[in-house]
């Protein structure tokens, strides 16, 4: 329970910065876990991006008080952090689907988004196959994209990069190098604070790569879920792993990458290993002394 605890601390956390910054990195550290993990637990969870949902409650406070006054709306603008009444107009419009100037005549319906609450609830409908590892750190090559720190942007940008590569022949230089474990072509999703987010599409290889990208990835305990089908089979399996495995298992999320395995070529009938890093959540409080 100390889990939700933290993270409907976190919660609250966002409730009080609604009207100036929400850092997404204490966030995390409210969470125990990187701003990356925090945002994909939160949508996973909730059912939208966080940044969504930071402007469903945004505009709904900036309704009531337009509602409740003699206020300008460029104050309200103002008080939720947008910098021009156009753009405020827009997030407004977006959510509410009225002008905030028309929110005063008679009949006008608007919406109202509480504050979110979570709790635990355990499906355990189908059962998860997992294992835990801890592996030395070990060597990538290959090629990379920057991620953007709220994680939905990445969503367009990282199936780009995948096509690139497998129609400029990058993906069968990559495979080519491929010699050691984890064997597979990897996606390695780097997301700790202390080093720039990057998405690497590479191999395991202690060979010389001329032109390409490396990085060694940490010494670091996962949770590796084997899995198979299309990509949207492994958004459901990463999805299954943060509301229904992660909560219960008595892990959090570590301070190692996301990493996908893909052990066969064929996109629509992939088999695949989701890696999670992990610790033990008695690990959490020396972690954040």
């Amino acid at each position: 329970m100390e889990w939700i605890e933290r993270l409907n601390q976190a919660i609250n956390y966002m409730e009080e910065h609604l009207t100036d910054k929400v850092d997404y990195e204490e966030l995390g550290r409210i969470a125990g876990c990187s701003s990356y993990h925090f945002q994909r637990m939160f949508s996973y969870m909730a059912g939208m991006p966080l940044s969504e949902y930071i402007r469903k409650r945004k505009m709904s406070l900036a309704a009531v008080d337009l509602q409740g006054g003699e206020v300008k709306i460029i104050d309200v603008a103002e008080k939720y952090g947008y910098s021009s009444p156009t753009a405020f107009n827009r997030a407004f419009q977006s959510i509410h689907g009225i002008a905030p100037s028309a929110i005063k005549a008679e009949g006008v319906s608007v919406k109202s988004f509480p504050p979110i609450a979570f709790k635990l609830t355990v499906k355990g409908v189908e059962e998860m196959k997992y294992r835990i590892e801890t592996k030395d750190a070990f060597r990538i090559v290959g090629v990379s994209v920057p991620l953007e720190k709220e994680i939905e942007k990445n969503f367009a940008v990282i199936p780009s990069k995948w096509q690139e590569v497998s129609v400029n022949g990058t993906l069968q230089t990559l495979i080519g190098k491929m010699d050691a474990k984890p064997m597979g072509v990897l996606g390695v999703s780097t997301c700790n604070e202390e080093e720039p987010w990057r998405y690497y599409i590479a191999v395991a290889s202690s060979k010389e790569c001329e032109g390409l990208e490396e990085y060694k990835v940490p010494a670091a305990t996962w949770a590796i879920f084997p899995g198979s089908g299309s990509n949207q089979s492994i958004q459901e399996l990463e999805k299954r792993i943060v509301t229904e495995w992660l909560p219960t298992s008595g892990y959090e999320y570590g301070s190692a990458p996301d990493i996908e395995v893909y052990l066969n070529p064929d996109p629509e009938n992939a088999k695949y290993e989701v890696w999670i890093p992990v610790r033990k959540k008695n690990e959490t409080k020396s972690v954040l002394l």
